[in-house]
């Protein structure tokens, strides 16, 4: 989750991505795609677990079973998405009292380096790699001059249709991402081994699709990015699953 702090604060001054879909809508670009990979690693925990114990276990598996476990993977990610919207509305009332304290540290800077170090520290990061030092000074001056005539409101706990409905999206995303991986389980109840292999391997495709379009939007090789989110993906799991994840 902490991860996810870092990426939506940065996410807020990436271009969105161009299809303009329902869930880019919603949500920045790279909270759907963390929000759809953390999904797919969990309902992947479940699987390859269930995998493990089933087949230490006496006797068939059920049909019964098999649809059993389907529904509570789904209730487990229900249960995720549900979470991780309420972090998102909380998110979003802490980075509100964050731009309060930035404009404020400004405002009240013993000078112009001062207020410049301010606006440096939250910026430099995305302007270092594209202009010159003093190119970004002669910025950060402007935006200094601009932020202390600026008069902004106290932040306080009120809540915005904005983070309901990324709140809401949080939810869609989790489990639209894992219904894919979900209907082999279902269509193929009759066969156990079948249908958690089949799942695993969409559950490998959704990730690699995450990995493109991730790839797609950071202007890196996309088919790079899809490989390699698969293999830390099972890294990742193999971990997680002897220590109970």
């Amino acid at each position: 989750m902490t991860g996810r702090l870092h990426s939506r604060r940065r996410a807020r001054v990436a271009p969105r991505l161009p299809s303009g879909g329902l869930f880019e809508r919603l949500l920045d670009p790279i909270d759907v795609l963390s929000e759809a990979i953390y999904s797919v690693l969990v309902l992947l925990t479940f699987t390859l677990a269930v995998r493990i114990t089933s087949g230490a276990s006496a006797g068939p598996v059920t049909e019964g079973y098999v649809l059993e476990f389907a529904i509570a993977a789904l209730g487990a990610i229900l249960a995720w998405g549900l979470i991780d919207g309420v972090m998102y509305v909380l998110l979003e009332l802490f980075q509100r009292s964050e731009r309060y304290q930035f404009i404020a540290q400004i405002k009240h800077a013993e000078d112009d380096q001062a207020g410049r170090t301010v606006i440096a520290d939250e910026l430099d990061y995305v302007l270092d790699p594209i202009i010159s030092d003093a190119e970004r000074q002669l910025l950060y001056q402007s935006i200094l001059s601009h932020l202390r005539q600026s008069q902004p409101s106290p932040p306080r706990i009120s809540l915005r249709r904005e983070d309901f409905m990324g709140a809401l999206g949080s939810i869609i995303v989790a489990v639209v991402s894992v219904i894919p991986s979900l209907l082999p389980l279902i269509l193929l109840r009759h066969n156990f081994e079948l249908a958690i292999r089949v799942s695993n391997l969409v559950s490998a495709l959704v990730l690699f699709l995450a990995g493109y379009r991730w790839g797609i939007y950071t202007d890196s090789n996309p088919w790079l990015s899809g490989l390699l989110l698969v293999i830390v993906a099972a890294l990742m799991v193999a971990i997680a699953i002897p220590l109970g994840g």
